[in-house]
């Protein structure tokens, strides 16, 4: 929470402001504590899996328990900790980056962040209550459909909440980007970081409905009977991996295009240079976004789809190597002859790019489809993987935090320490994840809680869980640094890092209504336009005036609870009415909040212009 309002308000005040907020400033900050919360617990479920694995034939965790450690850590990893983190920086710098108070709908916002903390909880508490998902992140039937006890069915409801969540952010942002751009701002003149969060909106707008209708016809499967992926009822199993990978395969680019956008407003400001090949860049983007959509059954290349499907798949696959190149290419030229400032931010930034072509390179391997018979399944594809998640998304949203950090909380993390997190992490992923190439050729299976001894597995094994320890060390000590600048509170001015762009114009953190005036955008990089003129600020596009702002509710957090017990209720429903009450008192709660938003008059309140310097101060 930022150090002003903590200054201001008493703790009470404070969590009451966060639990009936609409400010996208306030709800970035929520998606922080929500997300890095479940970023340690998907890294401690890693840890213990590299732990089992350190040794031969251990025995640290019973093979039942590993099933349930790797499906929960890469389910919060892709949904709980990855997906809300990058929903904090696109609700932090979005709306400051197009010149605009707030997004389109900020009710939809709180509520969309809600669904996404409960639905996680929900999924934890599988944990405490017999036992959690155990048939892997990506839940393949029959196994998901059969898997005993509740886990799946925790993995379905929670998935299902959260998901409804981001599919409201998607739409949001969407709308935001289109509608509330300041004047001058075109599309050509939007940021880079802008242009991926509305790739990535309408990525989520596609993508989500493939996995809701998925998880639906899967929860149908379990708790009321149905057959749509059981063969002895005349389902047909396959069509779960094709609805979970029409939305999979996407929503690796929902992760990795926001990472991009970073890394292309980092690079400018610290090489002294416009970014290079701005058109080809938001061209690639756009080109990512669509061959996206194209490329989903190369996760299916062993299950007999046929030669003529497997080559048009391998072939859109490394398609899609072309517009990633582009834009490799582009970050390079932009450092070029550029005046280089390395920070933390700018580490994070040159360490992505050597780790994620790595990780573009074995995805153009594994796209080889008679190659894939050999790289499926074994650990080759993990390493793959992680250097592009790890590599890419961890390694973007590291530089994010060190980038915007002054802009949303008004302090600036240390650079000592920032350094030092950034090389311990750097060479920890290197050694857990490079190695896991070799062990994958090697045959070593992915998703095996043991390996045996004279396997030659042991060495490589060993080299990948010290790497795991180096990369826990770099992540405690990034937040060491920040409880350290928290405490410490020393406040950094509007523009730090010598910004080109609108939300360094404005005070960090910014005022509840962003800007006083909205700016006039006179192209890109509007900021440094300015500066370059002599200008010490944005040229405003209208006078001061009274600034309407939307009012506060607790009704998100109320519909989010109700559907959070509405949850329980659906899992529990075959066990007694008691819990099946649960579902009509949960989507009572829902939908007596919905009610009354709907019918209750709220048009907001102005802030008054005589007011507007007292309200920056709060």
């Amino acid at each position: 929470m930022s150090t002003t309002i903590a200054q201001n308000k008493g703790f009470g005040a404070t969590l009451w402001d966060y639990l009936t907020t609409v400010d996208h400033k306030k709800i970035a900050i929520l998606y922080l504590i929500g997300g890095g919360f479940f970023f340690l617990l998907g890294g401690l479920e890693a840890m213990v899996i590299r732990i089992q694995l350190m040794f031969p034939s251990n025995d640290v965790v019973s093979a039942g328990f590993y099933n349930e450690l790797f499906t929960m850590h890469g389910t919060t990893m892709i949904f709980f900790a990855a997906m809300p983190i990058i929903f904090a920086f696109m609700n932090a710098v979005v709306p400051l980056q197009i010149g605009a108070r707030d997004v389109a709908f900020p009710f939809l916002n709180a509520l969309g962040f809600w669904l996404f903390l409960f639905g996680g909880i929900l999924m934890n508490c599988s944990w405490f209550l017999g036992g959690a998902p155990d048939a892997g992140w990506t839940a393949y039937a029959p196994l998901s459909t059969i898997s005993p006890g509740h886990g799946v069915d925790f993995y379905i409801l929670g998935l299902q909440i959260s998901g409804a969540g981001t599919l409201m952010g998607g739409i949001n942002f969407l709308v935001t980007i289109v509608n509330m751009r300041a004047p001058g701002m075109t599309y050509m003149r939007m940021p880079l970081f802008t242009w991926t969060v509305f790739v990535t909106s309408a990525l989520i707008l596609f993508a989500f409905p493939a996995l809701t209708v998925g998880l639906f016809l899967l929860m149908f499967d379990r708790l009321f009977g149905s057959g749509f992926f059981d063969a002895n009822m005349g389902g047909n199993s396959v069509i779960w991996e094709h609805l979970f990978w029409i939305f999979g395969h996407p929503e690796v680019y929902i992760l990795i295009l926001p990472a991009f956008g970073v890394f292309s407003d980092i690079l400018p400001t610290f090489s002294k240079k416009r970014l290079f090949g701005y058109s080809a860049m938001v061209f690639a983007t756009v080109l990512i976004g669509f061959l996206g959509f194209m490329v989903w059954a190369h996760h299916m290349f062993t299950v007999g789809l046929g030669p003529a499907a497997n080559s048009i798949f391998a072939v859109a696959t490394m398609a899609i190597a072309v517009p990633t190149g582009i834009k490799i290419f582009n970050w390079l030229f932009t450092m070029w002859g550029g005046s280089i400032r390395i920070n933390s931010a700018m580490l994070w930034t040159l360490g992505f790019i050597p780790t994620f072509t790595i990780g573009g390179m074995t995805g153009v391997m594994l796209a080889a489809a008679s190659a894939d018979y050999q790289y499926h399944d074994s650990y080759f594809v993990v390493a793959h993987f992680h250097y592009v998640i790890v590599g890419g998304v961890v390694f973007g949203l590291f530089a994010a935090l060190h980038y915007w950090w002054p802009k949303i909380f008004g302090t600036i993390l240390d650079e000592k320490l920032g350094k030092i997190s950034f090389w311990t992490f750097f060479f920890g992923f290197h050694l857990t994840f490079f190695i896991q190439h070799f062990l994958g050729l090697m045959g070593m299976p992915r998703r095996y809680a043991v390996f045996l001894d004279g396997q030659q597995l042991n060495t490589g094994n060993m080299i990948s869980t010290i790497g795991a320890f180096l990369m826990a060390v770099g992540v405690i000590i990034f937040f060491y640094n920040i409880i350290r600048t928290q405490v410490k509170g020393e406040k950094v001015g509007n523009d730090p890092w010598d910004g080109r762009t609108l939300e360094w114009s404005i005070p960090s953190p910014p005022p509840h209504y962003n800007f006083k005036q909205i700016p006039l955008v006179r192209g890109l990089d509007p900021l440094w336009i300015e500066k370059m003129e002599g200008r010490k600020g944005m040229t405003p596009s209208e006078p001061v005036d009274d600034i309407h702002m939307p009012n506060a509710t607790i009704l998100p957090f109320v519909m989010g609870v109700g559907w959070f017990i509405a949850g329980f209720g659906f899992i529990y429903q075959t066990e007694n009415l008691a819990w099946l009450s649960l579902v009509f008192l949960g989507m009572g709660i829902a939908l007596g909040a919905m009610f009354i938003r709907s019918v209750k008059d709220d048009h907001g309140h102005h802030i008054h212009k005589e007011d507007l310097d007292k309200e920056a101060g709060l």
